[in-house]
């Protein structure tokens, strides 16, 4: 370090909880390979339905019409037969359920660095040095953004792979439609930072992590819903819808950021946790 730079606050918080979370071989596998599990797991699920029910079978149900719906708002090509059609379909509601991933591992954060430090004793050191809360919860905050977005983008590396593998690379560029882009560059962090204050709101006044780890409903429940209701074609996630969707998640993210603030009271964990 050059004489007289005065340390970043957020970066030593941002350390410490990567030392503090990566040196438990439980958090280390929870965090990394989870994700790809469930990753995989949708894969074999695409696989196993087009494999067992069949296109044509599948369009006779009401996945037809969320099929239709949704092909008209994204642009393919003509011609493509309804195998394909239904594929494409599939591997495009990926983006969306993939939204579970940046939660998991936010989530993991959130509890695992305030509820474990308060069982092990090492918050209350923290908080009594002259960091402010939010440089504090900031950190803490991008300590759980950054694993959660990496492991967002790697889960989506997995995913086309796992396309490539099933022999359907012609189809990836079709996939990829407006939908990916907006959900990997602006959801996942949106989605990532709100888990987080959900987390550290709830772990706050937790007495354990399973009890912390309980707010994830609020999140997780959300996901899916958006999930199944696109794939039933009750409602599409239209370019426009997608981005009113990221609005709210902003406001959101503001809201819960002044309340993680105001929950996080150092004088009552200080005094309280014992």
């Amino acid at each position: 370090m050059a004489a007289g730079k005065k340390p970043n606050p957020v970066a030593n918080v941002m350390r410490k909880e990567w030392l503090l979370t990566f040196r438990n071989l439980n958090n280390i596998l929870f965090i990394t390979l989870v994700p790809v599990l469930i990753t995989v797991q949708v894969l074999v699920y695409i696989f196993l339905t087009l494999r067992f029910a069949g296109a044509k079978l599948l369009m006779d149900t009401i996945l037809g019409g969320a099929v239709e719906r949704w092909l008209l708002q994204f642009t393919v090509p003509a011609g493509l037969t309804t195998e394909q059609q239904i594929k494409i379909f599939f591997f495009s509601q990926f983006p969306l359920y993939g939204l579970l991933i940046p939660c998991m591992v936010a989530l993991s954060f959130a509890t695992f660095s305030i509820v474990e430090e308060k069982q092990t004793g090492t918050l209350e050191p923290l908080l009594a040095t002259p960091v402010r809360t939010s440089e504090l919860l900031l950190g803490k905050a991008l300590s759980g953004l950054l694993p959660a977005v990496v492991m967002s983008y790697l889960c989506t590396g997995i995913f086309l792979l796992g396309i490539l593998v099933m022999g359907e690379g012609e189809l990836i560029p079709w996939v990829l439609n407006p939908q990916w882009w907006i959900s990997l560059f602006v959801l996942v962090p949106l989605v990532s930072l709100l888990t987080f204050m959900l987390g550290v709101s709830g772990s706050s006044r937790a007495k354990d992590a399973h009890s912390a780890q309980n707010i994830a409903v609020v999140i997780v429940i959300p996901v899916l819903a958006i999930v199944v209701l696109q794939v039933l074609g009750l409602v599409l996630f239209s370019l426009l819808r997608l981005a009113l969707l990221s609005a709210v998640l902003i406001l959101l993210n503001v809201v819960m950021l002044k309340t993680a603030v105001r929950i996080f009271s150092r004088e009552t964990i200080l005094t309280g946790w014992k």
